[in-house]
């Protein structure tokens, strides 16, 4: 694009029309009178051919008049200023404009080779450390396609010396995947990779994971807790409600939904409830779903139904409690083992549990 629509004939026509716009031998305009004989219709014109011989120069036709001003007419050449200033005018705003597509066509492309080097540099870096790459495989918005393994999450290795662990999922032809587990297990941070590596996807960006493959979503929308409202203004559960006021709002077929820890500001029973009902009509609308919960209440009812198109994940936890930061897929539990961190932080801090 640059050797095509900047070539280096284009600047040199450009210089050149620059050196004339100086107007180093004067102006020409033309001009007609209006009403109370007021100049209109300024027009800016090419000065005449220097180039012609004295014959053509006395003998042919005259278009113009001259006259001088005075050196001391200050009112006469004040009056002319304003004259050519009307004349060139429009070649003014012709050349403002000129300057100004350039200049945003070079700091648009500023910009964007800026993502590219950004992309490069990131590529580079998580090669280095040895974490899986690779270039995903988009489909149309109207499937139902998220399949994926080695999966991780790009912020976590940026901010880790070590490799991040990755994760695995076939959720082909599933519009709702529920993730319940112990606490601590690596659920958010499973949530925050997929987001990740959709956006990444649709940026026309690499994976980070051994391989992907999802479907395009027209939108993707996050509803994530947050700390208490320090003004007092509105409760949690208020706070959570009108944000995903907005989000029903927005949203529309075929985007992709990701909620973490969403309606746990009230009780089981009253949050279990509000989000069955916001789901399924999610669902009626043909939005996917990613929903990381520890409202037991709900994950089991919909795991009761054994609808086709939903999928039940949990947090890997072996039986000495460690977290192996694995999502696999299993039926929602009771208990978010809760009781591994009470027994891990009292333990550290010299109580007895």
């Amino acid at each position: 694009m640059l050797k095509k629509e900047l070539s280096d004939d284009y600047f040199a026509t450009i210089q050149e029309q620059l050196g004339e716009l100086k107007f180093p031998n004067g102006v020409f305009i033309s001009a007609e009178l209006g009403k109370g004989n007021k100049g209109i219709n300024y027009v800016l014109h090419k000065l005449q051919d220097k180039q012609k011989g004295w014959l053509e120069r006395i003998f042919g036709k005259k278009t113009s008049y001259t006259f001088r001003i005075p050196p001391r007419d200050e009112i006469g050449a004040r009056a002319l200023g304003e004259l050519r200033a009307r004349g060139i005018n429009l070649v003014a705003n012709a050349l403002a404009q000129s300057v100004d597509h350039i200049l945003s066509f070079f700091n648009s492309l500023k910009t964007e080779m800026a993502f590219y080097v950004g992309c490069l540099n990131l590529h580079d870096h998580l090669a280095d450390k040895g974490e899986p790459l690779c270039f995903p495989l988009p489909l149309a918005s109207s499937e139902r396609k998220e399949r994926f393994k080695g999966l991780y999450d790009v912020c976590l290795s940026l901010s880790l010396g070590q490799r991040v662990v990755g994760n695995e999922l076939n959720a082909d032809d599933k519009e709702l995947v529920v993730i319940t587990g112990a606490n601590q297990g690596g659920k958010s941070t499973f949530l925050r990779s997929l987001g990740l590596a959709q956006l990444m996807m649709q940026c026309g960006m690499f994976a980070p994971a051994e391989s992907f493959s999802a479907n395009i979503c027209d939108g993707l929308f996050t509803h994530y807790k947050r700390e208490e409202d320090v003004t007092m203004s509105s409760g949690k559960l208020d706070e959570e409600l009108s944000r995903f006021s907005d989000i029903v709002v927005n949203i529309k077929e075929n985007s992709l939904l990701l909620l973490n820890e969403s309606f746990a500001a009230t009780n089981e029973r009253e949050g279990s409830e509000i989000a069955r009902q916001i789901i399924s009509a999610l669902l009626e609308k043909r939005v996917k779903i990613f929903f990381v919960t520890h409202l037991y209440e709900f994950a089991h009812d919909f795991y009761d139904q054994k609808m086709e198109n939903a999928i039940f994940l949990r947090a890997e936890r072996q039986d000495d409690g460690v977290r192996t930061f694995k999502i696999v897929e299993g039926a929602p539990l009771e208990t978010s083992y809760g009781k591994d961190l009470y027994k891990s932080i009292f333990k550290i801090s010299g109580m007895a549990c």
